[in-house]
Protein backbone atom coordinates (compact mmCIF):
# COMPACT_ATOMS: atom_id res chain seq x y z
CA UNK A 1 0.00 0.00 0.00
CA UNK A 2 1.19 3.75 -0.88
CA UNK A 3 0.95 6.57 0.76
CA UNK A 4 -0.93 7.71 -2.01
CA UNK A 5 -3.23 5.11 -1.98
CA UNK A 6 -4.07 5.11 1.78
CA UNK A 7 -5.65 8.80 2.52
CA UNK A 8 -7.30 7.88 5.17
CA UNK A 9 -4.46 6.12 7.31
CA UNK A 10 -2.65 7.99 9.81
CA UNK A 11 0.07 10.43 8.72
CA UNK A 12 1.63 10.30 12.46
CA UNK A 13 2.11 7.41 14.52
CA UNK A 14 2.85 7.16 17.63
CA UNK A 15 4.66 3.52 19.65
CA UNK A 16 4.39 3.18 23.53
CA UNK A 17 3.06 3.11 26.45
CA UNK A 18 -0.54 5.09 27.51
CA UNK A 19 -2.00 4.54 31.02
CA UNK A 20 -4.84 5.71 33.59
CA UNK A 21 -3.87 8.12 36.09
CA UNK A 22 -4.91 9.13 39.29
CA UNK A 23 -4.17 12.60 40.86
CA UNK A 24 -4.30 13.14 44.75
CA UNK A 25 -6.96 16.11 44.66
CA UNK A 26 -4.62 17.81 47.28
CA UNK A 27 -1.75 16.80 49.63
CA UNK A 28 -2.85 14.46 52.36
CA UNK A 29 -6.65 14.15 50.31
CA UNK A 30 -7.71 10.11 50.52
CA UNK A 31 -9.37 11.01 47.06
CA UNK A 32 -7.58 10.59 43.84
CA UNK A 33 -8.98 12.19 40.30
CA UNK A 34 -8.82 9.88 37.41
CA UNK A 35 -7.06 11.22 34.20
CA UNK A 36 -4.23 9.88 31.72
CA UNK A 37 -1.04 9.75 30.94
CA UNK A 38 1.71 8.36 28.44
CA UNK A 39 3.78 10.66 26.61
CA UNK A 40 3.24 9.24 22.93
CA UNK A 41 -0.38 9.02 24.11
CA UNK A 42 -0.06 12.83 24.80
CA UNK A 43 2.06 13.30 21.68
CA UNK A 44 -1.05 11.92 19.57
CA UNK A 45 -3.79 13.58 21.13
CA UNK A 46 -1.32 16.54 20.45
CA UNK A 47 -0.97 16.26 17.29
CA UNK A 48 -4.57 15.27 16.47
CA UNK A 49 -5.87 18.40 18.06
CA UNK A 50 -3.66 20.40 14.96
CA UNK A 51 -5.18 18.63 12.44
CA UNK A 52 -2.77 16.06 12.08
CA UNK A 53 -3.89 12.54 11.26
CA UNK A 54 -2.75 10.54 14.10
CA UNK A 55 -2.41 6.39 14.96
CA UNK A 56 -1.31 5.06 18.66
CA UNK A 57 0.81 1.45 18.32
CA UNK A 58 0.52 -0.19 21.46
CA UNK A 59 -1.67 -2.63 23.49
CA UNK A 60 -4.00 -2.29 26.32
CA UNK A 61 -6.26 -5.08 28.60
CA UNK A 62 -9.60 -6.01 28.07
CA UNK A 63 -10.50 -4.28 31.00
CA UNK A 64 -12.20 -0.98 32.30
CA UNK A 65 -8.94 0.96 31.78
CA UNK A 66 -8.68 -0.32 28.53
CA UNK A 67 -11.96 0.73 27.46
CA UNK A 68 -11.20 4.25 28.88
CA UNK A 69 -8.14 4.70 26.74
CA UNK A 70 -9.86 3.53 23.18
CA UNK A 71 -12.74 5.86 24.39
CA UNK A 72 -10.38 9.13 25.11
CA UNK A 73 -8.93 8.46 21.95
CA UNK A 74 -11.73 8.10 19.48
CA UNK A 75 -13.09 11.12 21.31
CA UNK A 76 -9.83 12.97 20.02
CA UNK A 77 -9.76 11.52 16.12
CA UNK A 78 -6.57 9.25 17.34
CA UNK A 79 -6.89 6.14 15.28
CA UNK A 80 -7.35 3.27 17.34
CA UNK A 81 -7.26 0.47 14.68
CA UNK A 82 -3.72 0.01 15.32
CA UNK A 83 -4.02 -0.46 19.34
CA UNK A 84 -3.85 -4.29 20.41
CA UNK A 85 -6.63 -5.48 23.24
CA UNK A 86 -4.61 -7.96 25.34
CA UNK A 87 -7.29 -10.11 27.07
CA UNK A 88 -4.51 -11.62 29.47
CA UNK A 89 -3.10 -8.34 30.79
CA UNK A 90 -4.07 -5.53 32.88
CA UNK A 91 -3.95 -1.76 31.45
CA UNK A 92 -1.05 0.05 33.28
CA UNK A 93 -2.58 2.41 36.27
CA UNK A 94 -0.20 5.21 38.13
CA UNK A 95 -0.72 7.19 41.03
CA UNK A 96 0.11 11.10 41.26
CA UNK A 97 0.11 12.10 45.15
CA UNK A 98 1.18 15.48 46.51
CA UNK A 99 3.62 16.52 49.46
CA UNK A 100 5.59 19.57 50.85
CA UNK A 101 8.10 18.36 48.60
CA UNK A 102 6.35 18.01 45.42
CA UNK A 103 5.08 15.17 43.43
CA UNK A 104 5.24 11.99 44.11
CA UNK A 105 4.59 8.82 41.43
CA UNK A 106 3.90 5.33 42.11
CA UNK A 107 3.12 2.91 38.55
CA UNK A 108 1.77 0.07 38.30
CA UNK A 109 3.10 -1.21 35.12
CA UNK A 110 4.68 -4.57 35.61
CA UNK A 111 3.38 -7.12 33.32
CA UNK A 112 0.89 -4.71 31.52
CA UNK A 113 -0.63 -4.75 28.04
CA UNK A 114 1.74 -2.35 26.79
CA UNK A 115 5.17 -3.63 28.42
CA UNK A 116 3.93 -6.79 26.68
CA UNK A 117 3.73 -5.46 23.55
CA UNK A 118 6.08 -7.54 20.82
CA UNK A 119 7.89 -7.07 17.45
CA UNK A 120 5.68 -9.64 15.59
CA UNK A 121 2.35 -7.13 16.84
CA UNK A 122 3.14 -4.44 14.85
CA UNK A 123 1.04 -3.08 11.98
CA UNK A 124 3.17 -3.13 9.32
CA UNK A 125 0.98 -1.58 6.60
CA UNK A 126 0.00 1.21 8.71
CA UNK A 127 3.66 2.32 9.69
CA UNK A 128 4.77 1.62 5.91
CA UNK A 129 1.65 3.99 4.95
CA UNK A 130 2.96 6.76 7.32
CA UNK A 131 4.84 9.96 7.06
CA UNK A 132 6.50 10.02 10.80
CA UNK A 133 6.58 7.59 13.49
CA UNK A 134 7.27 9.10 16.38
CA UNK A 135 9.11 6.93 19.63
CA UNK A 136 10.51 8.29 23.29
CA UNK A 137 13.07 6.79 25.52
CA UNK A 138 10.05 5.47 27.67
CA UNK A 139 8.76 3.27 24.41
CA UNK A 140 12.27 1.47 24.69
CA UNK A 141 12.32 1.30 28.35
CA UNK A 142 9.65 -0.70 30.00
CA UNK A 143 10.30 -4.19 28.72
CA UNK A 144 12.52 -5.95 26.23
CA UNK A 145 10.07 -6.92 24.66
CA UNK A 146 8.99 -3.34 23.34
CA UNK A 147 12.31 -2.37 23.20
CA UNK A 148 12.87 -4.78 20.74
CA UNK A 149 9.16 -4.01 19.01
CA UNK A 150 10.53 -0.19 18.96
CA UNK A 151 13.59 -1.03 17.12
CA UNK A 152 11.56 -3.41 14.67
CA UNK A 153 8.91 0.18 14.51
CA UNK A 154 12.13 2.67 13.46
CA UNK A 155 13.63 -0.02 10.90
CA UNK A 156 10.68 -0.84 9.22
CA UNK A 157 9.61 2.41 8.94
CA UNK A 158 13.11 3.81 7.89
CA UNK A 159 12.80 0.64 5.03
CA UNK A 160 9.89 2.66 3.84
CA UNK A 161 11.09 5.82 3.72
CA UNK A 162 8.86 7.58 6.92
CA UNK A 163 10.70 9.66 8.97
CA UNK A 164 11.41 8.60 12.58
CA UNK A 165 10.76 11.31 15.33
CA UNK A 166 12.36 10.43 18.87
CA UNK A 167 11.91 11.98 22.11
CA UNK A 168 14.07 10.93 24.46
CA UNK A 169 12.31 11.39 27.74
CA UNK A 170 14.92 9.52 30.27
CA UNK A 171 13.19 7.92 32.77
CA UNK A 172 15.66 7.06 35.38
CA UNK A 173 13.34 4.43 37.73
CA UNK A 174 12.70 2.97 34.52
CA UNK A 175 16.27 1.48 33.46
CA UNK A 176 20.07 2.71 34.13
CA UNK A 177 21.63 5.22 32.89
CA UNK A 178 24.41 3.66 30.81
CA UNK A 179 21.82 1.22 29.69
CA UNK A 180 19.39 4.26 28.55
CA UNK A 181 22.33 5.68 26.85
CA UNK A 182 23.60 2.43 24.68
CA UNK A 183 20.04 2.24 23.69
CA UNK A 184 19.21 5.92 22.93
CA UNK A 185 22.75 5.90 21.29
CA UNK A 186 21.15 3.47 18.72
CA UNK A 187 18.08 5.20 18.38
CA UNK A 188 19.67 8.31 17.37
CA UNK A 189 21.52 6.37 14.95
CA UNK A 190 18.02 5.87 13.27
CA UNK A 191 16.27 8.94 14.24
CA UNK A 192 15.47 11.93 11.53
CA UNK A 193 13.53 14.44 13.91
CA UNK A 194 15.14 14.31 17.84
CA UNK A 195 13.14 16.19 20.50
CA UNK A 196 14.65 16.26 23.48
CA UNK A 197 14.69 17.89 27.06
CA UNK A 198 17.37 19.77 28.51
CA UNK A 199 17.58 17.72 31.57
CA UNK A 200 17.05 14.56 29.59
CA UNK A 201 20.17 15.39 26.88
CA UNK A 202 22.72 17.11 29.81
CA UNK A 203 22.40 13.19 30.85
CA UNK A 204 22.98 11.60 28.34
CA UNK A 205 25.36 13.57 26.30
CA UNK A 206 27.93 14.91 29.41
CA UNK A 207 27.45 18.37 27.97
CA UNK A 208 25.94 21.39 29.71
CA UNK A 209 26.45 24.11 26.61
CA UNK A 210 23.49 24.09 24.16
CA UNK A 211 25.81 23.83 20.68
CA UNK A 212 27.97 21.14 22.25
CA UNK A 213 24.54 19.18 23.12
CA UNK A 214 23.02 19.84 19.52
CA UNK A 215 26.25 19.15 18.07
CA UNK A 216 26.81 15.42 19.71
CA UNK A 217 23.11 14.86 19.15
CA UNK A 218 23.66 15.61 14.92
CA UNK A 219 26.73 13.45 14.96
CA UNK A 220 24.27 10.36 15.81
CA UNK A 221 21.97 10.77 13.13
CA UNK A 222 19.12 13.27 13.19
CA UNK A 223 18.58 15.77 10.57
CA UNK A 224 16.90 18.18 12.90
CA UNK A 225 16.84 18.28 16.50
CA UNK A 226 14.46 20.54 18.36
CA UNK A 227 15.68 20.94 22.17
CA UNK A 228 13.35 21.98 24.48
CA UNK A 229 13.66 24.75 27.12
CA UNK A 230 10.70 24.75 28.74
CA UNK A 231 9.51 28.45 28.94
CA UNK A 232 12.55 29.68 27.44
CA UNK A 233 11.21 28.17 23.92
CA UNK A 234 13.13 25.32 21.86
CA UNK A 235 17.05 25.51 20.26
CA UNK A 236 16.60 24.04 16.67
CA UNK A 237 19.39 23.42 14.52
CA UNK A 238 19.79 21.72 11.40
CA UNK A 239 22.73 20.60 9.14
CA UNK A 240 23.07 24.31 8.07
CA UNK A 241 21.74 26.82 10.78
CA UNK A 242 20.38 26.45 13.89
CA UNK A 243 18.39 29.30 16.55
CA UNK A 244 16.58 30.05 19.38
CA UNK A 245 13.25 30.51 18.97
CA UNK A 246 12.00 32.03 22.03
CA UNK A 247 8.58 31.08 23.80
CA UNK A 248 5.50 32.89 24.91
CA UNK A 249 4.55 34.19 28.23
CA UNK A 250 1.20 32.64 30.03
CA UNK A 251 -0.34 32.60 33.31
CA UNK A 252 1.23 28.87 33.53
CA UNK A 253 -0.62 26.26 36.13
CA UNK A 254 0.90 23.28 35.57
CA UNK A 255 3.64 22.19 33.01
CA UNK A 256 2.85 18.54 33.32
CA UNK A 257 2.86 17.20 29.56
CA UNK A 258 4.26 20.43 27.74
CA UNK A 259 7.01 18.76 26.18
CA UNK A 260 4.75 16.14 24.87
CA UNK A 261 2.42 18.97 23.51
CA UNK A 262 5.60 20.49 21.95
CA UNK A 263 6.34 17.46 19.81
CA UNK A 264 2.89 16.77 18.58
CA UNK A 265 2.36 19.92 17.76
CA UNK A 266 5.67 20.08 16.29
CA UNK A 267 5.38 17.20 14.00
CA UNK A 268 1.93 18.20 13.16
CA UNK A 269 3.59 21.42 11.46
CA UNK A 270 6.42 19.33 10.03
CA UNK A 271 3.62 17.04 7.85
CA UNK A 272 1.89 20.04 7.06
CA UNK A 273 4.76 21.54 5.54
CA UNK A 274 6.45 24.24 7.72
CA UNK A 275 10.02 24.30 8.42
CA UNK A 276 11.30 23.53 11.58
CA UNK A 277 11.95 27.03 12.95
CA UNK A 278 8.42 28.02 12.10
CA UNK A 279 7.30 24.36 13.45
CA UNK A 280 8.83 24.99 16.43
CA UNK A 281 7.69 28.63 17.11
CA UNK A 282 4.16 26.70 16.29
CA UNK A 283 5.02 24.30 19.18
CA UNK A 284 6.15 26.76 21.57
CA UNK A 285 2.69 28.30 21.23
CA UNK A 286 0.75 25.21 21.72
CA UNK A 287 2.70 23.98 24.68
CA UNK A 288 2.65 27.30 26.27
CA UNK A 289 -1.34 27.19 26.41
CA UNK A 290 -1.24 23.73 27.47
CA UNK A 291 0.25 24.67 30.75
CA UNK A 292 -2.39 26.86 31.67
CA UNK A 293 -4.67 24.09 33.08
CA UNK A 294 -4.32 20.99 35.15
CA UNK A 295 -2.96 17.35 33.59
CA UNK A 296 -1.40 16.83 30.48
CA UNK A 297 -4.79 16.03 28.39
CA UNK A 298 -7.33 18.66 29.11
CA UNK A 299 -5.53 21.11 28.72
CA UNK A 300 -3.42 20.63 25.04
CA UNK A 301 -5.14 23.39 22.83
CA UNK A 302 -6.86 23.16 20.04
CA UNK A 303 -5.60 24.56 16.34
CA UNK A 304 -7.58 27.54 16.72
CA UNK A 305 -6.41 28.84 20.29
CA UNK A 306 -2.73 28.47 18.84
CA UNK A 307 -2.88 30.47 16.02
CA UNK A 308 -4.71 33.18 18.42
CA UNK A 309 -1.70 33.51 20.38
CA UNK A 310 0.55 33.20 17.26
CA UNK A 311 -1.32 36.43 15.42
CA UNK A 312 -2.11 38.23 19.32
Amino acid sequence: MTKSMAPRCPEVLAFGEAMVEFNQSQPGSPQYLQGFGGDTSNFCIAAARQGARTGFVSAVGDDHFGRLLLELWRREQVDTATVRVDRSAPTGVYFVSHGEHGHAFDYLRAGSAASRYASGELPLEAIAAARVIHLSGISFAISASACDAAFAAIDHARANGVRVSFDTNLRLKLWPLARARAVMLEALRRTDICLPSWDDVTLLTGHEERDAIVDALLDCGPVVVALKLGKDGAYVATRDERRLVPGFAVEALDATGAGDCFGGAFIARIVAGDDPFTAARYANAAAALSTRGYGAVAPIPEADAVRALLEG
